[in-house]
């Protein structure tokens, strides 16, 4: 009778613990995602003790450099050496970045122990995303879509309003500090909870590979961090930089056919599925970044609206997006099919950034609010179903290459999409302040085409409207851009093949379903 009972229990134990381990990866996805939102709220207050303005983008740029380096790299280890000892080490190493950062005492070891942060940073989504590879089978990962939806809405809309609180209340410092806990605690659930398989590859790491790589992705990120900012398109640098990233990513190819464990196995993109998925999110980064940062600045040079609640401007695009995820999740994970969303969420991509285009200076927050959602809705249905299918196109074996690999594509299209995006901006900014502001407006924008609120309301009244007009005409340019970009998501979602889901639906029965095994109570 007794035993009878254990064997009762024993899925809903099961349950609770992958539960646990699922929270424990949400605080860790939270830390990911917070950083740079709370920090970019912290920066005036930190160049105003440590000085250092013409440093100034270097604090960010050297975080997303690492990042973006260490990400390829900390999937391959995942898949090399196993998963949990490597996850925790990335999140040991971002732990110890941020202690570094909250204690540097000028702009040069900021910039130096970000870079540390970034390095463990770029760990984080990537062991987050590989684990739940491990764990949950895909026919059954799409009801925990719209948790990572959440986390990353809450980050999106909680980020600026929690780096403000924290810099008024606490200091700069506690802007780093305060991922201490948080990581400690997500440490401590998942050395407790979790027990995945040990490996030890016999194989060395691929280093010329890495370098390749790691030099390949930093030319391109400096170049669409400095192209048009620091540095002129046609200038000198850029044409070096583009040249050795180049070089660099033609070499890294050349060699991963040869490397004996190379760092990103070619043979996954013989996978159309996982193909097409890395070019949607792509894609999906270019528009979704721009967005947020247009459509804040938007709002409050054109609509009046308080930068200190600019998270909250974004409400209906994140909610909207929430509540596709969790549908989509759902969908998926009772019916198994999910070609529909790729079509779906590329096609309302395309519509809402074609009606955030048609803006002007007498759009109201209620209209601009329903072109944000029509854009919410289509990347909810996009988010996480790329990394879903991009995982089940794989063997399980390339999990965390898999995982590493869509990261890395969305990071490098949101680092184009800002770039890009952020050029045309600018420079339609400048043209119609040029046209309408007349010496003034070219003055005003000359060292840059983003005033915040305090400057616009120092200047005469026909150069502030002269101005709302430019940023109207500049968000109408980039907005446009992103629905021409986004043509090409819908493009590879037509040609979307939809395989099978691997493991159970929820017809089977518990004991069939899941990857329960691998997490201990």
């Amino acid at each position: 009778m007794a035993d009878t009972q254990t064997v009762e229990t024993e899925p809903d134990k099961k349950q609770r613990s992958v539960r646990v381990v699922l929270l424990a990866l949400m605080i860790t996805m939270m830390l990911a995602m917070l950083d740079n939102m709370i920090v970019g709220t912290a920066m005036p207050t930190i160049v105003g003790e440590l000085g250092g303005l013409e440093h100034l983008s270097w604090v960010v740029t050297a975080y997303t450099l690492a990042t973006a380096a260490a990400t390829p790299l900390w999937g391959k280890l995942g898949d090399m050496y196993g998963r949990k000892g490597v996850f925790m080490s990335s999140i040991v190493l971002f732990l110890i970045g941020s202690a570094l950062s909250g204690m540097a005492q000028d702009m040069g070891q900021l910039i130096g122990f970000r870079a540390v942060q970034g390095l463990g940073a770029g760990g984080l989504m990537v062991g987050v995303m590989a684990i739940i590879g491990d764990l949950i089978p895909p026919r059954e990962r799409g009801k925990y879509q719209g948790m990572m939806a959440g986390v990353m809405a809450l980050a999106m809309i909680g980020g600026p309003l929690v780096g403000g609180t924290i810099t008024d209340n606490w200091g700069w410092r506690w802007s780093f500090y305060i991922n201490l806990p948080l990581g400690v605690v997500s440490l401590g659930l998942i050395s407790a909870v979790l027990h995945l398989p040990k490996k030890r590859a016999q194989a060395r790491i691929d280093y010329l590979g890495a370098a390749l790589l790691t030099v390949g992705i930093t030319s391109i990120v400096l170049v669409t961090t400095w192209g048009g900012t620091e540095y002129a398109w046609t200038s000198a640098r850029i044409m070096e930089l583009i040249g050795i990233g180049v070089a660099a990513l033609v070499g890294f190819v050349f060699w991963q056919t040869k490397a004996t464990e190379p760092v990103v196995p070619l043979h996954i993109f013989r996978s159309r599925n996982f193909t097409l998925m890395s070019i949607i999110g792509f894609i999906t980064g270019f528009v979704m970044f721009g967005a947020t940062l247009f459509l804040p600045l938007y709002q409050q040079s054109v609509q009046g609206a308080s930068a200190t609640n600019s998270g909250l401007l974004l409400l209906p695009m994140l909610g909207a997006m929430l509540v596709t995820s969790m549908v989509a999740g759902r969908i998926t994970t009772n019916s198994g099919r999910y070609y529909v969303f790729p079509v779906l969420g590329s096609a309302l991509m395309i519509v809402g950034l074609y009606l955030l285009s048609t803006m002007d200076t007498g759009t109201s927050r209620l209209t601009s609010g329903v072109f944000m959602a029509v854009v919410g809705l289509g990347m909810g249905c996009l988010m996480q179903i790329t990394m879903l299918v991009a995982q089940n196109s794989v063997e399980m074996k390339d999990m965390g290459v898999a995982s590493s690999s869509t990261t890395l594509f969305r990071t490098l299209g949101s680092s184009f999409g800002v770039a890009i995006m952020g050029a045309l901006f600018n420079h339609r900014v400048q043209d119609v302040m040029a046209e309408r502001g007349g010496a003034l407006g070219s003055k005003v924008t000359e060292r840059s085409a983003q005033l915040d609120a305090k400057s616009l309301e120092k200047l005469p009244d026909a150069v502030r409207e002269a101005y709302q007009v430019a940023v109207s005409a500049g968000t109408h340019s980039a907005f446009l851009l992103g629905s021409v970009v986004a043509v090409v998501a819908l493009v590879a979602a037509v040609f979307v093949k939809e395989v099978p889901l691997k493991g159970a639906g929820p017809q089977k029965s518990a004991d069939d379903a899941a990857p329960a095994p691998l997490v201990e109570v």
